[in-house]
């Protein structure tokens, strides 16, 4: 059979009731004294909707059963550890469906221009960090975001050069979708008045057409091609930070998107027994399948800790630097349409090809004309897929093939999604910075059918959520608060009700959604016999408390195959 996606473990350990405990091996832990949200639908019980338990019983990675505190307390050993939960709110661990693990953690060790609402303040972040480098020595970072400043427009290469003109300096907006380099840079890359823009990119000049610093889209490879990489010891010291964020903020699984020597370092921290999340590689759609069949065999494919997953590709870039693809000009911008980076021949006949391959794929897609390259693409992809013969991971015909963001689409896109099978991973916590603007640049037409969460579901379209760490925040809840209320954190605006979700579908997205959007709804996203033993113990009870309140919780433990990974102080 070939495989769409990495086949996962499936041996659990075999689930049965909590009535049968004698005949049960002995647990290694036991979890008591909890309100424990299994994600298992069910009938009400006397902690409210949906099906809650007050004890769970751990052995070794699994969850060996579920039930009342007498029920398990049967099940312990001599040798078995008893956690009193005091009460507290318990839920499947977060699964984070797209993310940057390996960037999160060098953005907090390069210039962090996050939340930067001036240009002065941003000159003065950058100044700090050129005092501090040596002579000559780059000068990186990344985070600015030019919709929070007063005047609503990029930094160039002159703004960069008032700080340091012997320090190369380059500095990616917030969303990696555009950036900017100083002069020194730009020499050193050899952007000149001559340079041409690149298939998918643009090189943004002035009224003289001299390169003014700013690059978008496949234009600032031209620049990061110059830049030396980070050492060995700093990219550890870096994922080593955002794993500690993603313990401390529930998310016990991550699909992430970083770069091959970064999947080193997972291997390297997971023989070491460090390895506190668990970590679905993607690797590079544009690789070749050679390539791709290499870095896909090199590591175990039912390693539940740490695999390779699908391929990542990119369709266009973003609203927020306009490089988003539309089916019809911004609104705000009458002349653009964004900036598509395939041709549909090349795209669809690359997509075939690693289908065939048996690679699950997912691509980047914000814009509307975007969407539809990704849908075109895969149904070529899947009807090919199924004259061959080739199987999916789960011996059927469901490629699980997805759509990263998918923002701005039709009611007739979503139909498509349906029809084709398509998940739609998305990030809710992005309409909070978007919906400042994101009307202006679509139109109330479209805007209308952007972050539709809401119409995905009632279409049938199964949703991943995740955050796009370091893009925002990594903490699931404000993006569950975004689902619930399609408000800003002050409450002072609101955009599009209608797609807003309850709180039982947006934590579904963030688990049992997201597991299956990584072919591993059989290992993870509920809390019953025979799954992962991965769980987050909070402060609140979110499915009780009001859509405000969720933005204060705080993780008080959290557990990935049964080992405490974080516990509050």
């Amino acid at each position: 059979m070939t495989r769409i996606a990495p086949i996962l473990l499936l041996a659990v350990a075999s689930g049965v009731s909590a009535q049968n405990a004698a005949q049960k091996p002995k647990a290694d832990l036991i979890f008591t004294h909890g309100n424990i949200y299994t994600g298992v639908t069910g009938a009400a019980s006397s902690f409210g909707a949906g099906k809650r338990s007050e004890a769970l019983a751990v052995l070794n990675d699994r969850i060996l059963a579920v039930g009342t505190r007498d029920e398990i307390m049967k099940l312990k050993g001599p040798e078995t550890k008893i956690v009193d939960l005091d009460g507290h709110f318990v839920m499947p661990g977060f699964n984070d469906a797209h993310m940057h693990l390996a960037s999160a953690g060098l953005e907090k060790m390069n210039v962090n221009m996050v939340g930067v609402k001036t240009l002065d303040e941003f000159r003065e972040r950058l100044r700090a960090k050129v005092e501090a480098a040596e002579l000559g020595e780059w000068v990186v970072g990344e985070g600015w975001d030019e919709t929070l400043w007063p005047v609503k427009v990029p930094p160039t290469r002159w703004d960069l050069d008032e700080v340091s003109g012997k320090h190369p300096i380059y500095l990616e907006r917030v969303d990696g979708h555009i950036g900017v380099a100083n002069t020194r840079a730009l020499q050193l890359a050899s952007v000149t008045v001559a340079s041409r823009n690149p298939d998918g990119g643009k090189i943004d000049r002035d009224d003289a057409g001299t390169p003014n610093g700013v690059l978008r889209e496949k234009a600032q490879e031209l620049v990061q091609s110059v830049i030396p990489k980070p050492t060995h010891e700093k990219r550890r010291r870096a994922i080593e930070l955002a794993l500690a964020d993603l313990a401390s903020h529930g998310i016990t699984s991550a699909q992430d998107y970083s770069q091959w020597e970064d999947f080193q370092i997972y291997e390297e921290l997971e023989r070491e027994g460090k390895l506190t999340a668990r970590i679905s590689e993607w690797l590079t759609f544009d690789d070749s399948i050679e390539e791709l069949n290499n870095k896909r065999n090199s590591h175990p494919a039912s390693d539940n800790m740490l695999h390779t997953g699908m391929l990542k590709g990119f369709m266009d870039g973003s609203l927020g630097s306009k490089t988003a693809a539309l089916l019809e000009p911004y609104s705000d911008d009458p002349k653009n349409s964004g900036l598509p980076q395939y041709e549909a021949a090349k795209l669809n006949a690359m997509t075939k090809e690693r289908v065939l391959a048996g690679y699950q794929i997912g691509f980047h897609a914000i814009g509307d004309k975007g969407v539809q390259m990704a849908l075109d693409a895969f149904a070529e992809a899947e009807k090919a897929a199924k004259e061959s013969k080739v199987k999916a991971a789960d011996g059927g015909s469901d490629y699980r093939l997805r759509v990263e963001h998918a923002q701005v689409t039709t009611p007739q896109q979503i139909q498509r999604f349906k029809d084709l099978k398509v998940i739609a991973s998305m990030q809710p916590n992005h309409l909070l910075t978007d919906m400042n603007w994101a009307e202006s640049r679509l139109g109330p037409k479209r805007a209308e059918h952007s972050y539709a969460w809401a119409e995905f579901l009632r279409y049938g379209v199964v949703l991943a959520f995740g955050t796009d760490y370091p893009v925002e925040p990594v903490t699931p809840f404000r993006g569950i608060y975004s689902a619930l209320t399609r408000a800003s954190e002050d409450g002072t605006k609101s955009y599009y009700l209608a797609q807003k979700l309850n709180i039982e579908q947006a934590i579904a997205a963030y688990t049992t959604g997201a597991a299956f959007a990584e072919f591993a709804e059989k290992q993870k996203g509920k809390l019953e016999p025979g799954m992962l033993a991965d769980f987050v113990v909070l402060d609140q009870d979110i499915t009780a408390a009001p859509p405000p309140k969720i933005l204060q919780t705080k993780v008080l433990r959290t557990v990935v195959g049964g080992k405490t990974v974080y516990e509050a102080k």
